[in-house]
């Protein structure tokens, strides 16, 4: 683990391995303990960085309103930080908008792209429902988010075998500062890079759950329409938090897309 002391506030990262340059992004109200069971899935061969979020983890709480270009260019702050002139991007939710954004602006630096439980063209309703979600956040914050999002991020059977898990989830939004937090949620809720998926040059997978429901089999199938280079994956029975409750079937996903031509 270490300390990136970018201009924003710092940056808490972890770059392991040797290989293949991996950047993963994690979600809102987490952090880059996310990824752990889906780096130890996919094996050697690659070089792996992952970092909190301004506002999650150990990175600093940034006060005030984010965008997506202040994610994007702590990203890039800290690619240019660690020397890395390019990488295979992976973003997970919020993460997933954060690489599509990444790949929009920094196409020179992205070898591939993956884009998991990540979302695009919402519809009105689909627009309106995130936004209550958002509303929500000033009334409990993100722990009670967190708690109220349990049987939509999860499988039914995976909450009752994994209770100790589950509350480790708990309390990882509890510790997430509350303005932060709700800072990251609305450019979850409120940005949408749809129209400009056509423009992606990087050769890109997309993975969702069968029933996530916010990040849903609709728009993912849109996203893999709209990139020129893309591939598609649906997976059986789950819902949205598939690095914690399948990491073995999203590395599998995702070591096969790295190692192989991306086609159509």
């Amino acid at each position: 683990m270490a300390v990136y002391d970018a201009p924003a506030g710092p940056v808490h990262y972890a770059l392991e391995g040797s290989g293949s340059m991996v950047t993963l992004i994690h979600g809102v109200g987490s952090d880059l303990e996310s990824w752990d069971g889906v780096v130890a899935a996919m094996g050697p061969g690659y070089r792996i960085l992952r970092y909190d979020l301004r506002g999650h983890g150990r990175s600093a709480r940034i006060r005030g309103r984010y965008e997506i270009g202040d994610f994007v260019a702590d990203l890039a702050g800290l690619l240019d930080h660690l020397e890395i002139a390019r990488t295979h991007l992976v973003g997970f939710s919020l993460g997933g908008i954060i690489a599509q954004g990444c790949a929009l602006a920094h196409a020179d630096r992205i070898e591939r792209l993956a884009l998991i439980s990540a979302v695009a063209g919402r519809t009105r309703e689909e627009r309106d429902t995130v936004m209550q979600r958002y509303r929500a956040l000033g009334e409990g914050g993100g722990s009670s988010h967190v708690s109220a999002s349990l049987s939509r991020w999860f499988t039914d059977e995976f909450i009752a075998a994994n209770r100790d898990l589950i509350e480790q989830r708990l309390a990882r939004g509890r510790n997430t500062d509350p303005e932060c937090y709700a800072a990251a949620y609305r450019v979850l809720a409120e940005c949408d890079l749809g129209d400009e998926l056509h423009a992606i040059a990087a050769p890109t997978l997309v993975m969702t759950g069968e029933h996530d429901q916010g990040s849903n089999a609709r728009m993912s199938r849109l996203m893999a329409e709209r990139i020129p280079d893309s591939r598609l994956h649906i997976l059986d029975r789950l819902k949205h938090s598939i690095l914690v409750e399948a990491p073995d079937v999203v590395a599998e996903k995702l070591v096969n897309f790295l190692q192989a031509e991306a086609t159509k």
